[in-house]
């Protein structure tokens, strides 16, 4: 996903009646995103997602996504917690994005794919030493008896690895992109008339189609 600056921003032209052209739901997502740095207060790139565990009960919990492009949305995780277990079983997931400064939802849905170790790799190692070493410390979702244990285990791995010595990325800890194919733009309107327009598309290498629905 790049941003552009154009005259006509594609966010002008979204919920205009007599716009037929073709608006690419990836470049608007940038141009909303843009403007969700600039006044959501606190983490302008967290999202809530949304997965079902094996008897089809929904989970959905917030993450913060850590990288995008023109394939979908990327966020990292340790593979062995709910989230991870989940979707490795169905690898289909729902997003949302809520923007409450600017009064507007951006909510995704599609297939998901983990990245590749390179890309795990790359991340990883942006990451703090201490988020690092946690990474590794922590059982995440597993039963916790005090937090203390938690504390203990990351101290522990701080003593054994060393200050000079790279922390790897655990083999369970990844990233899963989720690859939407519905993506739909909500903004609050007057009197719950709010404005909602939906892209869909077969796959991933389909064109967009784009359709307007009532509040």
């Amino acid at each position: 996903m790049t941003s552009t600056s154009t005259p006509n921003p594609l966010s002008q032209r979204l919920f205009k009646d007599d716009d037929k052209g073709d608006i690419d739901p990836f470049a608007l997502f940038e141009e909303w995103f843009a403007e969700a740095k600039v006044s959501e207060p606190n983490d302008p790139h967290a999202m809530a997602v949304a997965t079902v565990d094996a008897g089809g009960l929904p989970d959905v919990r917030m993450v913060l996504m850590n990288a995008r492009d023109h394939r979908g949305l990327v966020f990292f995780t340790n593979f062995d917690s709910r989230k991870g277990e989940e979707l490795k079983a169905h690898p289909k997931a729902g997003l949302v994005f809520h923007w409450k400064s600017l009064r507007r939802q951006v909510r995704m849905r599609g297939p998901v794919e983990t990245v590749a170790p390179a890309e795990a790799d790359a991340y990883f190692a942006t990451r703090s030493r201490v988020s690092q070493i946690g990474a590794q410390a922590s059982k995440q979702s597993r039963p916790l008896d005090r937090k203390t244990d938690l504390i203990e285990a990351v101290e522990a791995l701080k003593a054994s690895i060393g200050g000079d010595e790279p922390v790897r990325r655990p083999p369970n800890w990844s990233g899963f992109r989720v690859i939407p194919l519905e993506i739909e733009y909500w903004k609050d309107g007057e009197f719950r008339l709010h404005d909602r327009v939906r892209f869909t598309r077969s796959d991933s290498i389909a064109p967009w189609t784009r359709q307007r629905l009532y509040p």
